[in-house]
């Protein structure tokens, strides 16, 4: 597994490698997670189960991801790859720099390669075409790609220009033991009804929406009040709404909120609100709806695809246009189900989230997907070239050349550094962990 992305920091590509990796390890599987530095972590640390993660000794550039160089980190990732002796490299997350350097270096290897996208992106904006044309001559050469819901797989089809049968999806999933519901924690609907909110306050998270939606909530409603989890360049904006509008004691901004408490602050609404502006999978509203939360959302992304909606006359999630005014007349439906009494049943909505959405059955799935490209041939530098060349005259020049280079630089390091005298590492069982 290899990303920017991975703890400490808290997100759902981070979750998604951890809970994956935990449960391919319990299918006698050996894995390891290859990530960047963060501060004082550096090396190789092991978590639960034996998981053995390797920080590499390079700091973050932009975005948490390190600086695009693919030539400095051939003889580290080389070494890495040929210590542990990896047959399958997974690489997570289309802005991560990590996950495709490596995955470079593994294709020159000759060794098979999967993709995670889990993200969304766009087609007009500068930023979007250069990222989707890295994607695309790092794709082209790949075994096998997988996207978390059917319209991520159809933007990333598009984006790399790649054919549907190369592309499966796999959705995330949630840990239901870690978001049970407990109406105890929430107060009666009859004095007071609380609105949670969980994101970053990002612009990407509809944090405009937001902004907008609260004074007009707060005066229209006396008895609700909101609690706001998450931080980010948004968070001066909401302050100012709360002091114009005097609402202080309404609106409660908690913070960042550490994920082992995040089940009992879901469980202290009544309601869910998710205002993004795109989501290819948005796990939040999974782990609300398993703690029971009535799910109040933005219909963008791949978010109609993960719960049942009003549009299928469902109790458990109303969705809205990303729109103030629509979002406004949503929320208001919601708080008007609550307030007669029309609130989703927590543990059978908890119940319906643990077998739709399961770790083991993702991982499963998963090793579907590498049992498939493990029969596959590698490809050769001829055949990885003339995939190049299909991208386009100048990405295509630009990536055959550093292929060749790529290529050059190995041949020299196994003369300078032969594999023979690389030391295999020592493996783990995770009955030696416990």
């Amino acid at each position: 597994m290899v990303s920017d992305f991975f703890y400490p920091l808290i997100g759902g590509v981070e979750n998604h490698i951890y809970q994956l990796s935990q449960c391919l390890i319990q299918r006698n599987h050996k894995v390891i997670v290859v990530t960047h530095a963060y501060d004082d972590r550096v090396g190789v640390r092991y978590m639960t189960n034996g998981l053995k993660v390797y920080y590499l000794p390079y700091k973050p550039f932009y975005n948490n991801t390190i600086l695009p160089t693919v030539f400095s980190t051939i003889p580290l990732i080389r070494s890495i790859l040929l210590r542990e002796q990896i047959t399958i490299v997974h690489g997570h997350s289309s802005f991560s720099t990590l996950a495709h350097e490596t995955m470079h270096h593994a294709k020159t290897l000759g060794i098979r390669t999967v993709f995670t996208d889990h993200s969304l992106f766009g087609f007009a904006d500068l930023s979007s075409i250069l990222t989707n044309k890295v994607l695309q001559v790092s794709l082209v050469d790949c075994h096998h790609i997988i996207c978390v819901s059917h319209t991520c797989k159809e933007n990333t089809m598009l984006r790399a220009n790649l054919k549907s049968s190369k592309v499966s999806v796999i959705p995330n999933a949630v840990d239901s033991s870690a978001f049970t519901p407990d109406t105890n924690l929430r107060p009666s609907s009859s004095d007071e009804i609380v609105i949670v909110v969980a994101s970053r306050l990002v612009y990407r998270k509809g944090i405009d929406l937001l902004i907008g939606i609260l004074p007009k909530i707060l005066r229209k409603y006396p008895d609700v009040k909101f609690r706001i989890a998450g931080n980010g360049p948004k968070e001066i904006d909401i302050r100012e709404v709360i002091e114009r509008e005097g609402t202080e004691d309404r609106v409660a901004l908690e913070g960042s909120v550490n994920h082992d408490k995040m089940r009992d602050f879901l469980n202290s609404g009544h309601i869910f609100l998710n205002t993004s502006l795109t989501e290819a999978f948005c796990m939040a509203i999974v782990e609300a709806a398993a703690c029971g939360l009535l799910v109040v959302s933005t219909k963008v992304g791949g978010i109609p695809e993960v719960l049942p909606s009003n549009d299928t006359q469902s109790d458990i999630m109303i969705l809205c246009e990303a729109n103030i005014n629509d979002v406004f007349i949503g929320l208001c439906n919601a708080i008007d189900r609550i307030q007669i009494g029309q609130i989703p049943n927590a543990n059978e909505w908890h119940n319906k989230i643990k077998n739709w959405y399961s770790w083991s059955w993702v991982a499963q799935h998963t090793e579907i997907v590498y049992d498939h490209i493990i029969t596959q041939k590698s490809i050769n530098l001829t055949e990885r070239i003339y995939k190049y060349t299909q991208c386009g005259f100048v990405s295509g020049f630009v990536m055959s050349f550093v292929a060749m280079l790529a290529y050059l630089i190995f041949i020299l390091l196994d003369y300078n550094q032969p594999r023979r005298l690389i030391d295999l590492s020592t493996d783990y069982s995770k009955e030696d962990f416990e």
